[in-house]
């Protein structure tokens, strides 16, 4: 982030941590990671020709880019839990943080970030539900290796959003969306709510059926997956 607002970025460049003491998560949230265990990875993008409006359909390339790569070997149950959290089955298996720069209306950066369970089996016990590659296929893997090969995902994912491919990002994202067509619990302010998982729209909204509510923007919503 300091290359970018210094204006010494180069589009592609990717850090790979080993070791992480002040992850970020989504909403103020910690990411904790076992040291070496892990892909922490932040890849810098140049976003100048795309419009500030673009930015859910950024998080979509991304997320798809990191589904991408976990379903190569986590297979079918893997899902984009809307906005972009990667799970299998009903277990977290990644998360992705995206922050911006801008200057005036000009999106000049974004720095993605994504932290995803390779080897890791013992997990803290404030996190819910996680789960590692090794405890889906029982083996170790080389993570900056892999994260190289998540690197090339990313590029698809990106040059396909380059090309104004909404659409087809669009339906690939609905298509791996977390709960779909499934009767979910949700929680908004102090209202818990049951509702059926419809689709996301290219605004980012969260689509409902048999709810209280039509849709739900980010932030507004938490799930109860123990439902």
């Amino acid at each position: 982030m300091a290359l970018a607002q210094n204006g010494m970025a180069m589009h592609g460049a990717a850090w790979f941590a080993l070791e992480q003491t002040a992850g970020k998560g989504q909403r103020g949230k910690t990411w904790k990671t076992e040291p070496g265990q892990n892909i922490i990875l932040s890849v810098l993008l140049d976003t100048s020709r795309l419009a500030v409006s673009a930015q859910f359909r950024l998080s979509m390339a991304v997320a798809l880019a990191v589904h991408d790569f976990y379903s190569k070997y986590a297979l079918d149950d893997t899902r984009i839990k809307w906005p972009n959290d990667i799970y299998w089955r009903d277990r977290k298996a990644g998360g992705i943080l995206i922050e911006n720069v801008l200057k005036g209306n000009i999106w000049q950066w974004a720095v993605a970030g994504m932290g995803i369970n390779i080897n890791q089996v013992v997990f803290d016990a404030a996190i819910k539900n996680p789960v590692s590659l090794k405890q889906i296929t029982g083996k170790n893997f080389d993570t900056p290796a892999l994260a190289q090969e998540l690197c090339s995902f990313l590029e698809q994912r990106f040059q396909q959003l380059h090309e104004n491919d909404t659409d087809a990002l669009l339906q690939a994202y609905n298509e791996r969306l977390f709960k779909r067509g499934e009767k979910v619990k949700l929680h908004k302010d102090a209202i818990a709510f049951e509702c059926i998982i419809d689709h996301v729209d290219e605004m980012g909204r969260l689509w409902l059926r048999d709810s209280i509510y039509p849709y739900v923007e980010f932030g507004e919503v938490r799930w109860d997956l123990a439902s």
